[in-house]
């Protein structure tokens, strides 16, 4: 049984290494075009503005060609980071490689299959079609030459068993090593993630305080009314009791406002609203409350950690918190969107602008909330106007 599924696991890896080089090879041949369409820019002056489109399109092509390879390598794929030119030099030097031995390697593997099965329907049918030739070039005009091409057919298939499974894996490693970032992009990727994460640690220790201060100056202030209320109700009770029920109403204000104060607390830590609507119902409950008027755009969004939808939450709460009152804005309106699997909220409104996270606004710690998540958080704002603050979030946290 062991035996077996052994050999079953080592054929599907097979399987897995034909179907990586066959796909490359679309890949590579779009490599090629792009490599052709690159030096004819280069040579032709008059072409030179379309040389910044094409590598984009060279950096898109790398992208994709780098999460397929992450797929088949089993770890997620990396990315260049912001080194912009040694990422573009390094995607292009991938590009001739791709173009040139994805190519080759793409074609090598399908010439196994192809050979196989072409050789062997010559071997079984050059009575309906004498004079045809194998794939080798001999002729199969009798039985004898046929077996001969069915033992080509069978070099085919001993190629496809032997020569493409270590070709699709050392070229599956060639590959992600021309693809993988310059250590001086791990190196920077490495300090963003130990700096958003001690700022994650941060957030957290401020959130814990500021929960504890709500509880401590709201809810607990209103708990101890709630107790000195009924104490002086008892005192009451026992010489006037027509003069507890003030105090007793009095005592039952004191709850509800303690009880409200609670609610508010605990919508702080992770609004209810998210797991009842989701987020993009959620979002619009805050659109319909805003006091300056609201509209939402939302597109099909992919499902979202609730790390990730509670910090796109706080972040269109707080945006609009500002609007009302610094705006000085007439309309705001709320993009949620996707874009290559990460989440994109925008909040855009026509007030004065002059917004600055630094001055106490809220902002500051929305941008520490997001960057804690492996999220960026953009506020264009100049005086005048208008504001947008843009955040991207990974659907995943």
């Amino acid at each position: 049984m062991d035996d077996a599924l052994t050999a079953t696991g080592r054929w599907q890896g097979h399987l897995r290494g034909f179907r990586f080089l066959v796909d490359g090879t679309g890949t590579a041949l779009a490599a090629g075009a792009l490599l052709v369409a690159l030096a004819v820019c280069a040579a032709l002056v008059v072409t030179w503005p379309l040389v910044p489109r094409l590598l984009r399109a060279v950096g898109a092509l790398a992208e994709f060609e780098r999460r397929r390879t992450g797929r088949h390598l089993g770890h997620p794929p990396s990315a260049h980071g912001t080194l912009p030119a040694p990422a573009v030099r390094r995607d292009l030097g991938w590009l001739v490689l791709h173009a040139t031995a994805g190519t080759l390697a793409g074609v090598a593997a399908l010439s196994a299959p192809i050979g196989l099965v072409q050789n062997l329907a010559l071997a079984a049918a050059w009575p309906l079609f004498p004079g045809t030739v194998s794939t080798l070039n001999t002729p199969v005009a009798s039985w004898g030459q046929a077996g001969l091409t069915v033992l080509i057919a069978a070099g085919y298939a001993a190629a496809g068993v032997l020569v493409v499974p270590p070709l699709a894996h050392g070229y599956l490693r060639l590959n992600a090593a021309r693809l993988a970032p310059p250590p001086a992009a791990l190196a920077r990727r490495l300090a963003q993630v130990t700096a958003t994460r001690a700022a994650a640690v941060d957030a957290h220790a401020v959130e814990l305080r500021r929960i504890e201060r709500d509880l401590h100056d709201g809810v607990q202030n209103r708990v101890v009314a709630v107790a000195m209320h009924l104490g002086i109700a008892e005192r009451a009770l026992e010489r006037d009791p027509a003069a507890a029920l003030p105090v007793v109403l009095a005592a039952r204000t004191a709850a509800e406002e303690a009880l409200a104060d609670l609610r508010d607390v605990v919508r702080s830590i992770y609004p209810p609203a998210l797991a009842d609507r989701g987020l993009a119902g959620s979002v619009a409950g805050l659109a319909a409350h805003s006091p300056v008027p609201c509209s939402v755009r939302e597109e099909p969004l992919p499902p979202v950690a609730a790390a990730v939808a509670a910090a796109a939450y706080f972040t269109v709460a707080e945006a609009l918190t500002n609007t009302a009152k610094h705006g000085r804005a007439t309309r705001v309106r709320v993009d949620l969107r996707a874009d290559a699997g990460r989440l994109v909220v925008e909040v855009h409104d026509d007030g004065a602008g002059g917004a600055d996270e630094r001055a106490g606004t809220g902002l500051d710690g929305v941008r520490r909330r997001v960057e804690a998540l492996d999220g960026t958080m953009s506020l264009h704002s100049p005086p005048g106007g208008p504001t947008t603050v843009r955040v991207t979030l990974p659907a995943q946290a």
